[in-house]
């Protein structure tokens, strides 16, 4: 493949490289476009909730009632899917939450890069929920105690084996499922908004302005739907292993 043509791939826009070389002990440090994006994240969301948090006014002004929004929305669905007690682990919840967000929605900017796009940066998170939320079943109940969650009560005996075999699995696979849900679901939007505006070029100016750039609008839009949607859906799924790691449903 042609270096123009490798540059007009829908899948040129998930290339990570590097833009600042940094190697360490023969490690390649480098910092690169997807960590560039993911600082800007971090800078936006402080640029937020910074200033919105230290006025604290009796009658909000925009910033404060987006942080209230936010909070308020992201703390009814710890509560509601992990109970009171879940509620303790609130400020982890919404850092994810409010990170995942902010990355899926920079992404929408043309030109960006789309860091939740990419596995190994979904998995990582997937990975943290995983062994955060097991260590928490673990201390709070005790390692035996926690073994009885992937054998459901009143299990016959001779179903025992084969059923705590899948239990145990399935729960392995769940930073695997949240994971490439979130990647795949970016990704493919991405892909697909990249081959609409190609054969807008293909077709010419005049005709695909014309035939495919309404469509391109509506899928746009339909993407930043989907980005805040995959956010909610990430923070739903981690509050639903937290409610299971502390009551062992």
């Amino acid at each position: 493949m042609s270096e123009e043509h490798a540059a007009h791939s829908p899948l040129a826009q998930f290339e990570i490289f590097p833009l600042h070389p940094i190697h360490v002990a023969g490690y390649d440090i480098s910092f690169t476009n997807s960590a560039l994006w993911m600082v800007l994240a971090v800078v936006g969301i402080i640029a937020l909730l910074l200033p919105a948090s230290r006025k604290n006014s009796l009658v909000p002004g925009r910033l404060q009632s987006v942080a209230e929004m936010l909070v308020e929305f992201v703390g009814n669905t710890v509560s509601e899917a992990a109970g009171k007690e879940g509620m303790k682990y609130f400020p982890i919840v919404f850092t994810l939450f409010i990170f995942v967000l902010t990355c899926n929605l920079l992404g929408m900017i043309p030109g960006s890069f789309t860091v939740t796009s990419h596995i190994i940066v979904t998995f990582a998170l997937a990975a943290f929920i995983f062994i955060g939320v097991t260590l928490i079943a673990i201390f709070k109940h005790g390692p035996f105690k926690f073994l009885h969650f992937f054998l459901p009560e009143g299990t016959p005996i001779l179903m025992a084996p084969l059923l705590f075999v899948i239990e145990f699995f399935s729960y392995l696979s769940r930073p695997i499922s949240l994971s490439v849900r979130l990647a795949a679901n970016m990704m493919a939007g991405h892909v697909t908004m990249k081959v609409i505006a190609g054969l807008i070029i293909t077709f010419g100016m005049l005709v695909g302005v014309a035939s495919m750039f309404p469509l391109l609008l509506f899928l746009t839009g339909f993407e930043i739907a989907i980005a805040v949607i995959q956010a909610y859906i990430f923070t739903v799924l981690t509050c639903v292993y937290l409610n299971d790691a502390l009551h062992l449903h």
